[in-house]
């Protein structure tokens, strides 16, 4: 639980706590538990804390998901050169990929790629973190490219349905 809250990319999850009493559960309060499952587990006492913390939950989805989705990306790099690559997940911020091309932490470009649903789309980006043993790396999309707002609204509708 500990390095779940103090982990920048953790910190909002959503904690659960099962048994005991809400007394024991003190001693665990440094961690910020948002929700205690007491037993013995009741079916209809589980659904009523599921509903009171269902919009915490979404809400910390909707933030973080990775959708895993694999498709063929195109990007085109600041220098004009093309690097094609292979999606692994999907976040309405950024995505991670695949390639045995050498990209380098900080370039930008554009990338071009199409969804199921999502017909082919277009958006600045830059390179955000890499790992050459992998050959994976993730890119970030330009906060100021009003086109990701369209990947959004995928991400947004892939969890709804």
């Amino acid at each position: 639980m500990d390095s779940a809250r103090t982990s920048p990319s953790n910190s909002r999850i959503v904690l659960y706590a099962v048994g005991g009493s809400a007394q024991e559960a003190m001693r665990y309060s440094k961690y910020g538990i948002n929700a205690i499952f007491h037993e013995p587990l009741e079916r209809p006492a589980v659904l009523k804390l599921v509903r009171a913390t269902q919009m915490l939950v979404l809400h910390e989805m909707r933030r973080y998901v990775r959708i895993p989705v694999i498709t063929e990306i195109s990007l085109v790099m600041a220098d004009n050169r093309k690097v094609t690559a292979t999606s692994i997940e999907v976040s309405s911020g950024g995505m991670s990929l695949r390639s045995a091309e050498d990209i380098a932490v900080g370039q930008s470009g554009e990338v071009s790629f199409a969804l199921l649903t999502l017909p082919r789309i277009w958006v600045r980006c830059a390179v955000s973190w890499r790992n050459p043993n992998s050959k994976t790396f993730g890119i970030r999309f330009d906060h100021q490219d009003e086109r990701r707002f369209r990947i959004k609204e995928w991400v947004d509708a892939y969890l709804e349905g």
